[in-house]
């Protein structure tokens, strides 16, 4: 499937600002299954210094300063990427084998890959293990079971006790209200589910990146109306990582598309800085992500 991303951020400020530095990270990530073939990054007023790296994760990072008087700052990102389908997670493989062999795999790891993920299984900020989230976490999570059944489970019960009302949270609301309230929005169902793995001992990590959104029946698709979405991947030992989007109750496969990987939201922030300004601001977030076919151009 191939898709055309446009997200566009616009900051409008009550004051001028001298001077603004930022980093972004919306360049989605080239992987096996998904390839970019392009993309353009525009920094409205133009910076006077813009340079690329990729982060700790891997992930395509975008520094930008703008050294004059502003009043607001719009960046856009465009990119086209080709999302190839990946396996369905339906009827999870048996060798995944059961979630406690994961979990002592990850305490002695015997490999680079198993290695790297034991970073993911540490408390970060935003995803820590807590007393309350292991106890959510263990009914689907009986002894013996399949590491990847398991998640799925896990997943699907997020999906059903929980309630998806923006607003109701912010970034540092903490994982103790999400799971007293039973509300949140994607960023705190995949963070809650990170808890609760990382709870059990398992290395799990937060997804960052798109979904396609499509209209009902009948109605035309709004431009700019998809959003930035999060989901979260578990690691089975032996196989690599596995994604699971508790907001949709779905295996990602072939309309997801990963921008950035990392302990939690904090470490793939889409965009952010700092400004010299004594005044306040106005954010306003657009995304279209829609199907491409090549000879369309770039939009």
């Amino acid at each position: 499937m191939n898709f055309r991303v446009s997200h566009k951020t616009r900051y409008v400020y009550s004051e001028p600002v001298s001077l603004c530095h930022n980093e972004l990270r919306l360049v989605p990530r080239s992987l096996p299954h998904q390839l970019v073939t392009r993309s353009k990054i525009t920094v409205t007023p133009p910076p006077s210094a813009l340079r690329e790296r990729d982060d700790f994760f891997g992930n395509r990072v975008c520094y930008f300063a703008v050294q004059q008087p502003h009043d607001e700052l719009a960046v856009t990102v465009k990119s086209i990427v080709r999302v190839l389908d990946r396996p369905d997670l339906a009827a999870p493989p048996p060798e995944s084998g059961a979630w406690e062999t994961a979990r002592e795999r990850l305490r002695s790891p015997e490999d680079p890959k198993t290695m790297d993920a034991r970073q993911f299984v540490f408390n970060s900020a935003l995803a820590a293990a807590a007393p309350g989230l292991r106890d959510y976490a263990l009914p689907s999570f009986p002894a013996g079971r399949p590491l990847l059944l398991a998640s799925r489970d896990l997943m699907d019960r997020i999906f059903n006790d929980f309630t998806f009302k923006p607003g109701f949270t912010t970034v540092s609301t903490p994982l103790s209200e999400v799971l007293k309230h039973r509300r949140g929005v994607c960023q705190d169902f995949a963070h809650l589910a990170i808890g609760c793995l990382r709870s059990l001992g398992l290395a799990a990590r937060y997804v960052s990146g798109y979904i396609e959104t499509l209209p009902p029946p009948g109605q035309v698709r709004l431009h700019g109306a998809d959003v930035s979405h999060a989901w979260f991947s578990v690691f089975a030992p032996g196989l690599g990582w596995f994604d699971f989007d508790p907001t949709n109750n779905l295996i990602p496969r072939d309309r997801h598309i990963i921008t950035a990987w990392g302990r939690d939201f904090s470490d793939v922030t889409p965009l952010k800085g700092i400004i010299f300004s004594g005044g306040s601001h106005r954010l306003i977030v657009s995304v279209d992500v829609e199907r491409w076919e090549e000879g369309d151009g770039t939009g």
